[in-house]
């Protein structure tokens, strides 16, 4: 059975920073793509960041320049630096993979994990 499991979350105050893990377990994820996603409250789901196996990478505009998505292939771990907080970067992050290139659509994607809360105080 496949697992995705965040951790990394937390509450920080505006301007500071987090560092997101997703660990995948319960299968060998070559040439597989993963992403960021993130939920907040009374909100639709929207991107964050994608890697692919080869390490090529896409940002969310809001996000660009402040998040770095990286993997770590041989421990089936990627992550997500964020620095320079807002408070609207307050959500749920989730990450998810799929098989081959990433996307932007959360529809796309295979396996997600349960999300863990970043929560930016102002």
């Amino acid at each position: 059975q496949v697992r995705l499991v965040e951790s990394g979350g937390g509450l920080v105050q505006a301007g500071g920073s987090l560092r997101l893990s997703c660990a995948a377990s319960g299968r060998t994820f070559s040439n597989y793509a993963v992403a960021w996603f993130r939920q907040a409250p009374g909100k639709e789901r929207e991107f964050v960041a994608a890697i692919t196996w080869s390490d090529n990478t896409l940002y969310a505009a809001s996000v660009k320049g402040r998040f770095t998505i990286s993997r770590d292939n041989a421990r089936n771990t990627n992550y997500l630096q964020m620095n320079s907080l807002k408070p609207e970067d307050t959500a749920v992050y989730s990450c998810a993979s799929k098989y081959g290139r990433w996307s932007v659509s959360g529809i796309e994607y295979d396996y997600w994990g349960q999300g863990t809360q970043v929560t930016v105080s102002s």
